[in-house]
């Protein structure tokens, strides 16, 4: 790795470490909270490419794996790891490769089609597997999980379109992203 990608990608896992300091918002329905650091790990995914991306988040869950207090509402050690809210970690860590291999498709060269493929990738996919995963660890059922991830979408979705913003702004759609 260049030094360049390696303060890059410390930058990155700092952002989303901040992003968790914004105090997480209980729905009381689930044991998963509304949290911001699904922002930071959506721009990791586009900012960084799937390589540098998914190092940035894979450092940021050995963080918190290792006790470091860096999940929202302070979290962190192994236990969080096969709890009610894993799912949702696995779907962060798999993002910027999905993110940018869907980003990467000749059918998503519009506006429109990066907008979704960001949505799929960074909303969708991630609060499938971590519905998924809550229905395996807890009482709800599969219909009950899947049903509470619906929560998730409207702030999810102002998410992957700040995200999609940043990404034009700094014109990392125009064809850059299948580059990395």
């Amino acid at each position: 790795m260049k030094i360049r990608e390696v303060v890059l990608t410390a930058l990155m896992i700092a952002t989303i470490v901040v992003m968790g300091m914004i105090p997480p918002i209980p729905l009381g329905v689930i044991p998963v909270p509304i949290v911001m650091q699904n922002l930071g790990i959506m721009l990791a995914g586009i900012v960084l490419g799937a390589k540098n991306g998914t190092m940035a988040v894979g450092g940021f869950l050995v963080l918190a794996f290792l006790g470091f207090p860096v999940l929202s509402g302070g979290q962190a050690g192994p236990a969080v790891f096969i709890g009610p809210t894993a799912g949702y970690l696995l779907g962060w860590f798999i993002t910027p490769l999905v993110m940018n291999y869907s980003l990467s498709r000749r059918f998503v060269s519009h506006a429109g089609g990066q907008l979704i493929a960001i949505w799929i990738s960074g909303v969708l996919i991630v609060n499938l597997i971590g519905a998924l995963w809550l229905w395996v660890v807890t009482p709800i059922s599969l219909i009950g999980a899947l049903t509470s991830g619906l929560l998730f979408l409207p702030g999810d979705t102002l998410k992957s379109v700040a995200v999609y913003l940043v990404a034009v702004r700094m014109k990392m759609l125009s064809g850059a992203v299948s580059g990395r």
